[in-house]
């Protein structure tokens, strides 16, 4: 089993001044998931090399056994530091791919052409598709073989408005995750807020928030088992 795992590559949190990435815990919780389940993992990112961590991820609060784990794991922060180019990778060479979130997905991956196109030849190929929290968001540009919106009329998840709210930056991100899921035309149900909330429409596989992370990989791990 072969798993893309395709993380951001921005770090501006928008006019604030303040850093933003990816969300550790929802890098480390599907890693370890796949890893443990022997897969061969593969990290990708636009500009290649290591991807800038979100820094409020890495606080005391949000820290978990797993992302413990990772930061203790010598060849997986190896790894990480050594993402390959987004460019450079193929749909072929991989059973399925794993989009983690952080707010930086809103800003280059939701836009970028070559995440676009590899979501799609993934979903041609009839292999599964995998995304939490913000990386929903990333599905936006992303069009089914009718040319329709993939996400139109599929269930989906994603960032809920309130939980952008909580983190008092509604009005700092590009978009609202919640807000373009159902403006696509996207089925979109949530959970309470910061709990572990999963849905899964054949190929696409979503998850609401970080709390929801293991649970997304955990899902997709059983797709690929039953195919």
């Amino acid at each position: 089993m072969k798993v893309l795992i395709v993380l951001t590559s921005h770090d501006a949190l928008g006019n604030t001044g303040r850093k933003t990435g990816f969300w550790l815990e929802e890098l480390a919780a599907p890693y370890y998931a796949f890893q443990d389940a022997g897969a061969t993992i593969t990290l990708a990112s636009p500009n290649g090399g290591q991807p800038p961590l979100d820094p409020k991820s890495n606080e005391p609060d949000f820290q978990t056994d797993l992302t413990r784990r990772f930061e203790a794991d010598a060849a997986a922060t190896a790894q990480l530091a050594s993402t390959v180019r987004l460019d450079s990778v193929s749909q072929a060479d991989f059973d399925t791919v794993f989009y983690p979130g952080g707010h930086g997905p809103l800003w280059d991956l939701a836009e970028d052409r070559q995440s676009i196109a590899l979501i799609e030849s993934f979903i041609a190929a009839e292999k599964p598709v995998a995304l939490v929290c913000h990386a929903p968001g990333v599905l936006r540009h992303v069009k089914a073989a009718n040319g329709n919106p993939l996400v139109q009329g599929r269930k989906v998840t994603g960032f809920t408005n309130s939980e952008e709210a909580g983190v008092g930056l509604t009005d700092v991100v590009p978009f609202l995750v919640e807000d373009t899921l159902k403006a696509l035309g996207g089925d979109y149900s949530k959970g309470p807020d910061w709990g572990s909330y999963v849905v899964s429409d054949g190929l696409l596989i979503t998850g609401q928030n970080p709390a929801s992370s293991a649970e997304t990989a955990a899902v997709l791990l059983k797709r690929l088992a039953a195919k």
